[in-house]
């Protein structure tokens, strides 16, 4: 009779191409909606969302790209109405 101990298996889910396909479709997403809201703080996420998400190897990586673009327009079009309305916000 033999006895054999099955060693614990210590299987870790590592963060693979589905977890940056989601944060590529978020930036999508999050860029999108800041040319209309809160462009301050969804911008900036956006583009960390795009670049992690670039980093890790998304397959979908056109709406990475896509959120990452969205994301510094966000940025340039709060500064653009900044100017023009000489504020620290804008408003239509």
């Amino acid at each position: 009779m033999q006895l054999t101990a099955s060693a614990p298996t210590t299987e870790r889910r590592s963060a693979g191409p589905r977890d940056a396909d989601g944060m590529a479709v978020a930036s999508f997403i999050l860029g999108l909606l800041g040319l209309l809201v809160l462009n301050l703080f969804l911008g900036p996420i956006a583009i960390a969302l795009a670049g992690v998400a670039l980093w890790r190897g998304t397959t979908r990586k056109g709406r990475a790209y896509l959120g990452l673009g969205l994301g510094i327009a966000d940025l340039v079009v709060l500064v653009t109405f900044m100017q023009l309305d000489n504020s620290v916000s804008w408003s239509l």
